[in-house]
């Protein structure tokens, strides 16, 4: 029996075998408020926490998944069932014996609409606080121009009054006034360099902003684009490619026998295979090519203009590149031997959800690790 399907077993069972309440007699008093809670709830508590963080922890080690956030949730969800879609899609994956690998837990976001609702609601958030800032800039702009116009109107005024030479009572209201406007040329000064200080705030913001939202769409890793960049990317070169009637290719490509190089030189090591990897399939990335990386050890590429027959020779002949080099591990001097990489290949239909190219490039690349691994496979 899998892993998954015992504990959703297990569960099963617990529940089944749990007596039923027998109707409370009328003479029987209520148990006072509290009673019993924090000896006998609270280990429990503790009790089923401790074991649903073992049982999530022994689930990503046995299918080698990456230890971050969002696997962490799915995984959570999964396990302890407060996502029965996610849960359903594990126990079936599980049972059909497929692999449960960062590539396939990538498209398992789909399952969980709330996600997706935050990354929209933070995105739209970032665009009201930088309309906001462009608002607060020109506003300030404007004020700052009329300041300095009245200052400069000022300045004058004064000039003029202190050329004015009288005596009595009126030189004495015309020096009183000169003070005045003295005072308030000051007062203007301050309030001009307040608001220079605000502009310079304002513009560092927004230059934050534009780096966030940069990074938000880099792996850090790689520093190649991320899944999210990829995912818009892929909606504005459908709908590119469906105006001009050009072709457009999508293609997934995963590292081979990742795993072996994790176990046998460390996770360090593999890292640097990942940016190794990265680079190479960077090679190809150009206005016509979009190289991203997907999750995990799978990179995704879109190629913009070319037919399915162009994108697979561009993208073969980076994969034979690779095949022939020998890759030493510098930290230990220990070689890596040749790593290779397999792909799926697909055109993006002209009609339809440009995601379903996805679907069929990744049945490919299933198909080019099922016949050997070290090989793309168009379809």
């Amino acid at each position: 029996m899998s892993f998954l399907s015992k504990t959703v077993g297990k569960a099963h069972a617990k529940e089944q075998a749990r007596p039923e309440t027998a109707p409370a007699s009328p003479k029987t008093e209520p148990p006072a408020a509290g009673a019993g809670s924090e000896a006998t709830v609270a280990p429990r508590v503790r009790e089923a926490r401790v074991d649903l963080l073992e049982r999530i922890s022994a689930f990503a080690m046995k299918h080698n998944l990456e230890v971050n956030g969002t696997n962490l949730a799915a995984i959570c969800n999964a396990l302890s069932g407060s996502n029965a879609q996610l849960a359903e899609a594990f126990v079936t994956r599980e049972i059909s014996g497929e692999p449960i690998d960062q590539r396939w837990l990538n498209t398992l976001e789909r399952l969980d609409p709330e996600t997706n609702d935050r990354i929209a609601e933070l995105e739209t958030l970032m665009d009201q606080l930088e309309y906001s800032l462009i608002r607060f800039a020109q506003t300030a702009k404007t004020a700052a121009d009329e300041t300095s116009d009245h200052r400069g109107a000022l300045d004058a005024q004064i000039t003029a009054m202190d050329q004015v030479k009288t005596g009595g009572d009126a030189g004495a209201e015309v020096a009183r006034v000169i003070d005045l406007s003295r005072t308030m040329l000051e007062s203007i000064a301050r309030v001009e360099s307040a608001m220079d200080k605000s502009q310079a705030e304002t513009d560092s913001l927004r230059e934050n902003l534009a780096k966030a939202r940069m990074e938000a769409d880099v792996d850090h890793l790689t520093r190649l684009p991320n899944r999210r960049a990829f995912e818009r990317r892929l909606a504005s070169a459908a709908a590119q490619a469906r105006a001009n009637k050009e072709p457009l290719c999508v293609a997934f490509c995963d590292i081979d026998h990742f795993k072996a190089v994790n176990d046998t030189h460390g996770h360090e090591a593999g890292d640097r295979i990942l940016c190794a990897v990265a680079s190479t399939l960077n090679s190809l990335a150009s206005d016509d090519c979009f190289v991203a990386r997907h999750g995990g050890e799978e990179f995704v590429l879109l190629f913009h203009g070319l037919t399915r027959y162009d994108a697979f020779e561009k993208l073969d002949g980076v994969r034979r590149a690779m095949s022939v080099k020998q890759l030493m591990n510098r930290e230990t001097g220990r070689p890596f031997g040749k790593v290779t990489f397999s792909g799926g290949l697909a055109q993006v239909g002209e009609q339809g959800d440009p995601r379903d190219a996805l679907a069929v490039a990744d049945a490919a690349l299933y198909q080019a690790k099922e016949q050997g691994r070290n090989r793309i496979i168009a379809s």
